[in-house]
């Protein structure tokens, strides 16, 4: 089977090296990949939004099966356009419509959903540049902090948390009057803050059938201590200690179910991975967001769990045979490290040469903005490299992979060194 997976990040390259112990697999293409995932298959120069490009390589490659990895083509409707085309409609795609990948494009229209089939998630309201003033309104009703949350799609960083209502109502303003993140905070939600702690969770679903890959734990903040601005994510540990028995049922029963009966009720078939954004308050999982496709850089603790032949889970996904696919965990602790660009989550220089990667022993280490130049590896984004390890504790799975991150050089590298901090 050849394959073609769209995206460039950590994620990707671990769905790449996932994709690569099977072996159904052919050939793997990457668009556009990365630096990781030139050393498992064939990196192509498309951007993820070029759709007729994309076609073309299907064509060109003779490819069987298209994986997304990131949320922009989905939401802008890359599956819809399979279907479209009588040449392309054959091959299946590993990710939702564009009506499904609203739950992520509009948070909004997320609320919506949640409210509308009664899943736990914070009390909330939609304003628009025209309704400023009775945001502001809304704000004087809640006690602080004040949550802010840009409707579309912003790189993961639409999401303001703000401690005093001043600065919440200069933030909204600047959202919604000044564009801050463009047309995704044209509409904001303003939500009450939730007192608890953060819980990822996945499926992948056939739009009937669903198997729940493990959960994780990810850190967004740039500094120690979850303090500063918001990243794409800085770390991520799995298992997560809190999350056993009645709180895992309770999420499939109150959050996974509910979530896939009502796309069946709307009349949405969606094909691919949910991702579950929940808070965990006093046992009850209230979801935060949902996103249209697997987390980064979760994935890069997640994968890793998953036994097994993940083609054939993604090919059960296109045939609506997910039922029949088992699916078993490693048991053992893994934690991802991730390793920033100095500046980053705000303007950072690329370019910079990374050396030691080599080196590293006992860990894997996942590209995230890297590319080859010159015959060397060097850094072209913000988040560089994951490095994730196993271990029979999360602990030892820390130390691990802090042991290896210290091994990696390249100018202005930083992490976070309290993954895991508060479990």
């Amino acid at each position: 089977m050849n394959i073609l997976l769209l995206g460039s990040g950590g994620r990707e390259h671990t769905l790449a090296w996932k994709l690569s112990q099977s072996p159904r697999l052919t050939s793997l293409f990457i668009a556009p990949g990365n630096a990781g995932t030139a050393t498992i298959g064939t990196n192509l120069p498309i951007t993820v939004t070029d759709f007729h490009a994309i076609g073309e390589a299907c064509h060109r490659h003779k490819i069987n099966m298209v994986i997304v990895g990131p949320e922009d083509p989905l939401v802008y409707g890359i599956h819809d356009f399979f279907l479209a085309n009588p040449n392309l409609r054959s091959i299946p795609v590993i990710g939702p419509t564009k009506q499904a990948a609203m739950l992520e494009g509009s948070k909004d229209f997320a609320k919506a959903f949640l409210k509308k089939y009664n899943i736990p998630t914070a009390r909330y309201e939609t304003f628009t540049k025209e309704t400023l003033s009775k945001g502001i309104s809304f704000l004087h009703t809640l006690v602080p902090p004040y949550v802010l949350k840009a409707d579309g799609l912003a790189a993961g960083k639409g999401v303001v948390i703000c401690p005093e209502l001043d600065e919440a109502i200069t933030e909204l303003t600047s959202m919604l009057s000044d564009a801050k993140f463009g047309a995704a905070s044209s509409k904001v939600v303003i939500e009450e803050f939730l007192d608890g702690i953060e819980l990822s969770a996945f499926v992948i679903t056939d739009g009937i059938h669903y198997r729940i890959f493990p959960e994780a734990k990810d850190y967004k903040k740039i500094g120690v201590g979850d303090t500063g601005p918001n990243t794409g994510g800085m770390g991520s540990v799995s298992p997560v200690p809190f999350a056993q028995g009645e709180l895992l049922e309770n999420v499939e029963r109150q959050v996974i179910r509910p979530t896939l009966e009502g796309l069946s009720a709307e009349g949405i078939t969606y094909q691919g991975f949910i991702f579950f954004g929940l808070m965990n308050v006093r046992g009850v999982p209230y979801v935060i967001e949902y996103n249209c496709r697997l987390g980064d850089p979760e994935t890069e603790s997640v994968l890793p769990r998953i036994q097994g032949d993940f083609v054939e889970l993604c090919q059960a996904v296109a045939d609506g045979s997910l039922d029949q696919v088992s699916m078993d965990l490693d048991p053992r602790y893994t934690a991802s490290v991730m390793l920033v660009a100095e500046g980053y989550p705000g303007s950072y220089e690329k370019g910079k040469e990374i050396t030691g990667i080599d080196q590293v022993s006992g860990s894997f280490v996942f590209h995230a903005g890297t590319k080859q130049a010159d015959g060397r590896i060097v850094t072209n984004g913000g988040r560089v490299l994951a490095v994730t390890s196993f271990g029979d504790t999360m602990e030892m799975a820390l130390k691990k992979s802090y042991m290896n991150a210290e091994k990696i050089q390249f100018e202005g590298k930083y992490y976070r060194r309290d993954i895991g901090f508060d479990l």
